[in-house]
């Protein structure tokens, strides 16, 4: 029954052992997140691959871009399925999602802005912004109510 084993790839070569298992018909898994606008690796070197043991590691291990398997002197290590699952469940549209501070607020949700000068302010979230990372909320306070653009990343559901 295969097992999914941790590899350790070549500097920025997790593309190209992913196109090389899966062509080899090994279920493979890279997870990806956004940082700084760019898709990367959510672990730089490293990848999941599901294989049997002891019969397919001399494939596995010796195929192009691989360094390794990750293990000890015994033989590699498995990864319970659920750790790979769990990691597959914080996935949106392929890519692993961040709640930065907790859950995403929803339209008329209570708000607070945890960073930036307006640190501290509340209000109600209104709605996203275009397909930007900002959003609309809505503040009411003793002599102002107003509408704000912020970046969503800084807002927290109280």
């Amino acid at each position: 029954m295969p097992s999914w084993y941790v590899i350790n790839t070549k500097p920025k070569k997790e593309s190209q052992v992913e196109r090389l298992f899966v062509e080899g018909g090994f279920t493979f898994y890279c997870p990806k997140y956004v940082h700084e606008k760019r898709v990367g690796p959510f672990f730089p070197g490293y990848a999941f691959v599901r294989f049997e043991f002891p019969d397919q590691y001399k494939m596995v291990k010796y195929t192009r871009g691989v360094k390794r398997i990750v293990g000890n002197d015994a033989g590699p290590t498995p990864i319970p399925e659920e750790v790979v699952r769990g990691i597959r469940e914080r996935e949106r549209d392929g890519l692993i999602v961040f709640e930065k501070y907790g859950e995403e607020p929803a339209a008329g949700d209570e708000i607070e802005v945890v960073e930036g000068p307006l640190k501290g302010l509340k209000g109600v979230f209104r709605k996203e912004v275009g397909a930007s990372e900002r959003v609309m909320i809505l503040l009411n306070y003793v002599s102002y109510q107003g509408m704000l653009l912020i970046e969503k990343d800084k807002l927290k559901k109280v």
